[in-house]
């Protein structure tokens, strides 16, 4: 059995980089269906549950714009502390003086989407819990502003708000057009820990709407 829901979110910015772009990053058009399933994990999460994304809702133009940023060029390693604990010569910080660069990234703007999706229980629930339970405490969350983290548009630099959508119909920005955007990241294959595989889609944006139900996933 699954339960669905809209939610709203909009944001001043999003970047939802295609993984084709090595150093400086480029958003792909709209939102990507891992990324929608991030937002609402962000929100509530549970074992008992998993999130499927069934449509993405445009409701605003497609809008990029360039922005430079400063970053850093290397990273500090996961086991420097032990490393160091135990003697070796190692520094416990990034210099930013020494590795600091700028890059230049293609964003999206003022960006606003209507989430439609659903979710399954999974064999990791207890006893006390059931679809119901779960359909109030996510609707009940969601009016409430409550989240776990604050949930973000590709990057944590771009929050996005949400809300709960009741209406009925979802008046789209793309009513009456037709768009290829090409292939896009779908999600992660996490069933091998080892060797977790992209997995990606031809994403067709039909009056507005980007339907992912039942899309034909490829590796």
């Amino acid at each position: 059995m699954s339960f669905g829901i809209r939610v709203r979110v909009w944001g001043d910015y999003a970047l939802f980089s295609r993984p084709e772009m090595k150093v400086e990053r480029c958003s792909y058009d709209i939102i990507t269906p891992s990324a929608a399933r991030g937002l609402l994990e962000a929100v509530y999460w549970h074992p008992g549950l998993r999130w499927v994304i069934d449509r993405v809702y445009v409701m605003k133009p497609i809008q990029f714009t360039s922005v430079r940023r400063n970053e850093v060029k290397s990273k500090a390693l996961g086991s420097s502390a032990l490393q160091v604990m135990n003697g070796a010569d190692k520094l416990l910080y990034i210099s930013s003086k020494n590795e600091i660069v700028q890059r230049a990234a293609i964003l999206l703007k003022d960006v606003e989407y209507v989430i439609e999706a659903h979710f399954d229980m999974t064999d990791q629930v207890s006893g006390s819990d059931n679809p119901g339970k779960f359909k109030d405490i996510i609707t009940r969350r969601i009016r409430k502003g409550e989240c776990y983290h604050t949930p973000y548009f590709g990057c944590r630099e771009f929050p996005a708000n949400f809300e709960l959508f009741e209406e009925d119909v979802v008046c789209t920005e793309y009513a009456g057009e037709e768009k290829d955007l090409g292939y896009m990241l779908y999600d992660f294959d996490y069933s091998d820990p080892e060797n977790i595989q992209p997995m990606f889609f031809r994403a067709v944006l039909k009056d507005g709407i980007l339907d992912v139900r039942d899309c034909e996933v490829v590796r």
